[in-house]
């Protein structure tokens, strides 16, 4: 009964939630209904204050805590209107309050770093200069397709962004030569610009298992959503206008807003700091 509720879910859902959206979703109802064997007709408050404990003591982030908290809170939104529940149990459950730590990203002989250990390796350097070029995330990286990249003028049409919205990238004549010396190498013919070698998109398993790799050569933590905080922090350095900046990540969400704002004067900071030693 729990997964044909689910999955009702989440085909009602299924034009207003983004793959991403999907993807994490599903991953925290499955961990959570695995946790409490329970129909979710039983599931009360003290069940979901419990799990989350449990989440804290296994050492999982405060962000993490509450995406899994909003997946399970517009589960039961949702049952509360399909009339499957008389009250919902995520009513009295508070948001546990996310860490307002600045985003992690690398500097620019970290990223010099990281260039030079994947440069005998022509996938591996693109991916990673798409990622620092664009700032895209790496779901919409999986999905561009060889048609979306208008190499006149350089830039990457992303069909379906976060909130399924469609923006345009722009990358750098570097990229473009990785990519360009990467295409003419693959020996598999694709629609998708980063292939598997059936011609399907890159998995994202594989892009985060390389990234695990490239953290343990270099003795850095480097992920690829590590590229996307890069990017920004590194247009904020060069003196890039805040809005041109959020365009270009495609954010709409106020509180992404404020955290790049931040990163924004931090980097700043740093600049001036430098110019007094």
């Amino acid at each position: 009964m729990n997964i044909e509720a689910q999955q009702a879910f989440f085909n009602d859902h299924h034009a207003r939630f983004s793959p991403e959206t999907i993807r994490g979703y599903r991953i925290a109802l499955t961990q959570f209904f695995v946790f409490y064997e329970k129909n979710y007709e039983d599931v009360r408050a003290t069940d979901i204050r419990s799990w989350l404990a449990h989440l804290e003591e296994i050492g999982l982030k405060p962000r993490s805590i509450h995406l899994k908290l909003a997946a399970l809170k517009s589960f039961y939104n949702y049952c509360m209107e399909e009339s499957k529940i008389k009250k919902n149990p995520t009513l009295t459950v508070s948001t546990p309050k996310i860490d307002d730590s600045l985003p992690y990203y690398l500097s620019k002989k970290e990223i010099a770093l990281l260039q030079e250990l994947t440069r005998q390796k022509p996938r591996d350097r693109a991916i990673v200069e798409t990622l620092y070029a664009t700032g895209v995330r790496i779901s919409e990286l999986l999905q561009i397709k060889l048609e979306d990249v208008k190499w006149d003028t350089r830039q990457i049409w992303i069909r379906k962004g976060k909130g399924n919205k469609e923006r345009f990238v722009l990358f750098s004549y570097d990229c473009a030569v990785r990519l360009k010396t990467y295409l003419e190498q693959r020996e598999k013919e694709s629609d998708y610009l980063f292939s598997n070698c059936r011609g399907g998109p890159l998995s994202r398993v594989f892009v985060e298992q390389q990234f695990r790799f490239f953290s343990e050569e270099l003795g850095f933590k480097v992920r690829p959503h590590t590229m996307r905080h890069t990017f920004a922090a590194h247009l904020a350095e060069k003196g890039m206008k805040f809005t041109y900046i959020q365009d270009l990540l495609g954010h709409a969400n106020i509180n992404s807003t404020r955290i790049y704002t931040r990163l924004m004067n931090h980097t700043r900071k740093k600049q001036y700091d430098q110019y007094q030693i």
